[in-house]
């Protein structure tokens, strides 16, 4: 449908709704003299006494508005003596209790009970509004009272008429209701299949915004009573408390989307969503007001919602907005026409067509304005995306154009021009594909004195001296018998790859090299030769590693790596090149083996703890144990050392160590049941202390076991805490302030300060065993130990001495102070149950020479 056709639609509209809902004013007859009489809740009269009451006042209009109110109110008239009038009408169907009565001459002659708390099919005529028959008389002492009490809004138009005329004008009333039904319904079914097709929010938001106002209008004037729900009066008073809300709700939620606030206004869109939560606990809240209460704060919530609709338009369309405009001309008519509706029922504003079909007409002028809206909307997104996806073919044919320079760029190296790794190894693999079973020879050039270049000169003179390097190397391989070319780029031809910015490859086809051994060997001298630059003849020292195909690998990945290992030789170092030999390959496949199976024994209780006693030179008893990692079952001993190296280097160190405190507390626990109080040490990993959750879960795990709160010993070597002192630093003294005693290994073999040891919240420092080896032979050894008990002691630190493996070595040790004493003079490192056998034979031996002595 075009814009031009919506608009003459729109303007038929405009045109007809007057017309159309110009009868509804109209009245057959001139009303009679009405007298009312307000009576407050809880006082019942009868049509009698209320008749006789004193306290009757003139009503200066036929359609009275008290607005909320609880007062029962009571009309009086008399019926004019015209034998055509035979039918009232009380023009407004939200009254609670309407009772007409019938008094001739002073008598009561017939009495009505209606209402919209009582089913639909009670009416004495079957219509949206309450109709009461009479029969018609010229008597003038005929009188018809009625007595109206509701939670809502006390409004009572009301009219006198034939029931003939009536119904023509009826008739024509509701043919023009339905055609307002009818515009709403096509716009919901309209933007309901748009939704169904692009599945776009905002439609579906459009539909149910407009089918809450088409609920609502309905509720209002009858017809959803009428017609949905007839027989349950109390669905019809809930559903109109519900349908405000409600309809209020997706109208914001609408307004949001189709406004895009969130993005283009985050106040607005802040403001309206609280609005939003607002009426939705309104909502929520009028389930257990009643209703009275309900309705009023319903509507009183309507009002400034409605209002807010029609302040965002405006706002969005003086910041440029384009959709602003027709949502603004839209919510202007329906917010307008729902406000004055609401200040009509709340008794602002009196009855006349305007206010009493105020939402009607601004609902349909909004629907027809927004869904144009909504079209133009879609029709803009389909042009721009048209236009968008012409820019975009424009823009591809010149990423395309760009991308093909990037992917030459990529291929190449920007300081010298040549082939990168990736080009160079893309290659190589052609070059292996097409010919597997001809030898190829992949030659790495790696130029070991660049770095001292570089601290030299800097890094520009390094720059250029590599480019010449290159440009130099580049001319010298090509002259090489069987060398072969790795392309074009930029007008160069290249038979030389960098792979990095101190090592270049070429390849060369090994059959053709070795018919010209000397030829190579000329080659080699070139390459080898100095770079010249300003004058100066400067050494590179290129080094060169050779590896062939299909004997050494079979593509290039595995060819440059055993080219770079050969190259690394001390063959190359001695001859300047060498060819690779699997013998001095250490980085073998074995070691990556070894890493899953070291994870797969964490996993299975493969890995064990090995335990070494302490002997306290004091008392001559066995006070501590120091826990220590083994790998039992494997073909080949794994030392401990390599065991924590490999787990720092593969990340397993952070498990490995978890698993070692637990297993230390578990040992622990099983000494006691056995009688043995003691310590137990674990070595940590500087890789621990760099972990920021592991004092975290060592305070945990003491706090799980507090019978061994303090006994298990943290030992971290003095060279590990120097990798990172400040961190290290840190980390112990959170593990400190939970009660972990620290001692520092392996003291003596680093560079670390007084000052900084003196930081450290230690409780014992542990002599490096390369100090106490030669200590019984060596004079510089005893004095330098001697040294380190004083000043430990001084400082306060308890002194042990690890690697002590004879009787004289243990005396001079406790003729210097030193507190205790550990090695294979006590014990090497055993396993639980066979330490626990060498604690007994040690304690018998102990008591025997106690009782000698």
């Amino acid at each position: 449908m075009t814009r031009y056709q919506w608009s003459r639609i729109l303007a038929a509209l405009m045109l007809l709704l007057p017309l159309a809902f110009s009868c509804q004013g109209a009245e057959a007859f001139r009303f009679p003299s009405v007298e009312f009489l307000r009576i407050p809740p809880g006082v019942q009269l009868s049509p009698i006494e209320a008749s006789a009451s004193d306290d009757w006042q003139p009503l200066n209009k036929s359609s009275p508005n008290f607005g909320y109110t609880q007062d029962t109110a009571w009309f009086r008239f008399k019926v004019p003596a015209n034998p055509r009038i035979d039918l009232l009408e009380v023009a407004y169907s939200q009254l609670d209790h309407v009772t007409f009565y019938l008094i001739d001459n002073g008598k009561l002659v017939d009495t009505v009970v209606s209402g919209d708390r009582h089913p639909f099919s009670k009416r004495p005529i079957l219509n949206r509004h309450f109709l009461f028959p009479f029969s018609p008389d010229t008597s003038e002492n005929r009188q018809i009272l009625l007595e109206i009490s509701t939670g809502g809004t006390l409004q009572v138009p009301m009219a006198l008429w034939s029931t003939q005329e009536f119904f023509e004008h009826a008739s024509v009333e509701e043919q023009l209701h339905a055609v307002y039904y009818g515009i709403l319904i096509s716009v919901i079914f309209f933007n309901l299949l748009v939704f169904l097709a692009l599945r776009e929010p905002v439609y579906l938001l459009y539909v149910l915004s407009t089918a809450g106002y088409l609920l609502l209008i309905g509720n209002l004037n009858g017809t959803a009573f009428q017609l949905l729900w007839p027989e349950s009066p109390e669905i019809q008073n809930r559903s109109m408390l519900l349908t405000i809300p409600l309809a209020v709700i997706f109208t914001l939620l609408f307004s949001r989307s189709f406004l895009r606030l969130k993005q283009t206004a985050p106040i607005l869109n802040s403001i309206v969503l609280g609005f939003i939560t607002v009426n939705v606990i309104m909502t929520l809240v009028t389930g257990v007001l009643d209703y009275s209460s309900a309705v009023r704060i319903t509507v009183a919530m309507a009002i400034p919602s409605t209002l807010l609709l029609t302040v965002i338009g405006p706002l969005q369309w003086i910041r440029g907005k384009p959709q602003a405009v027709y949502y603004t001309l839209a919510w202007s008519a329906l917010s307008l026409g729902s406000a004055i509706t609401a200040a009509n029922k709340y008794g602002l504003l009196p009855n006349n067509f305007i206010t009493f079909y105020g939402m009607e007409i601004g609902s349909a002028l909004e629907a027809m304005l927004l869904t144009l809206a909504l079209a133009t909307r879609l029709y803009q997104e389909r042009h721009e995306k048209v236009e968008a996806r012409e820019a975009e073919l424009k823009a591809m044919t010149a990423r395309r154009s760009a991308e093909l320079k990037l992917i030459e760029n990529a291929l190449h190296n920007s300081l010298t021009g040549l082939p990168n790794r990736t080009n160079f190894e893309m290659q190589v693999n052609d070059l292996i594909l097409q010919s597997p079973h001809r030898r190829h020879g992949i030659v790495v050039i790696h130029l070991n004195n660049l770095q001292s270049v570089t601290k030299t000169l800097g890094h520009q003179n390094s720059d250029r001296i590599l480019e010449l390097a290159s440009k130099s190397l580049n001319a010298t391989v090509r002259e090489m018998p069987g060398i072969i070319s790795l392309g074009q780029h930029n007008g160069r031809n290249f038979f030389l790859a960098s792979l990095d910015p101190e090592t270049f490859a070429c390849v060369v086809d090994v059959n053709v090299a070795e018919q010209v051994p000397k030829e190579i060997l000329r080659k080699l001298d070139a390459i080898r030769s100095p770079v010249d630059y300003l004058g100066m003849q400067i050494p590179l020292n290129a080094q060169l590693g050779v590896a062939v195909s299909p004997a050494h690998g079979a593509d290039a990945t595995s060819l440059i790596r055993k080219a770079a290992i050969a190259e690394s030789s001390e063959r190359a170092h001695e001859r300047g090149i060498a060819y690779y030999d699997p013998s001095i390959d250490s980085y073998s496949a074995s070691r990556l083996t070894m890493v899953s199976e070291l994870q797969q024994a964490l996993a299975s209780e493969g890995l064990a703890l090995h335990l070494q006693p302490k002997l306290d030179c004091k008392t001559g008893r066995i006070s501590s144990m120091e826990a220590l990692i083994r790998w039992p079952g494997r073909e080949h001993p794994v030392p401990a050392d390599e065991i924590i190296l490999l787990a720092e280097q593969t990340g397993l160190i952070k498990p490995l160590t978890r698993w070692v405190l637990e297993e230390s507390l578990q040992l622990r626990s099983r000494f006691l049941e056995h009688g043995y109080q003691l310590d137990i040490s674990v070595n940590i990993s500087p890789n621990n202390l760099r972990e920021q959750d592991f004092p975290l879960f060592v305070k945990r795990l003491t706090s799980a076991n507090t019978q061994h709160q303090g006994a298990i010993t943290f030992e971290v070597t003095e060279t590990s805490m120097m990798q990172d002192p400040v961190n290290a630093l840190k980390a112990l003294n959170s593990l400190a302030s939970a009660g972990i005693p620290i001692s520092i290994d392996d003291f003596g073999s680093g560079y670390s300060s007084l000052s900084y040891i003196k930081q450290l919240p230690a409780s014992e420092i542990k002599i490096d065993r390369s100090l106490i080896t030669d200590l019984a032979t060596g004079e510089a050894d005893r004095v330098i130990v001697q040294t380190t008990i004083d000043m430990c002691h001084s400082l306060g630190y308890r002194v042990v001495a690890e690697g002590v493996e004879d009787e004289a070595t243990a005396s001079l040790l406790k003729g210097m102070g030193c507190d205790m004493i550990q090695g294979y003079l006590l014990s090497r490192p055993l396993p639980f149950e066979q330490m626990l056998t060498w604690l007994t034979e040690w304690h018998e031996t102990a008591a025997i020479q106690h009782r000698s002595g």
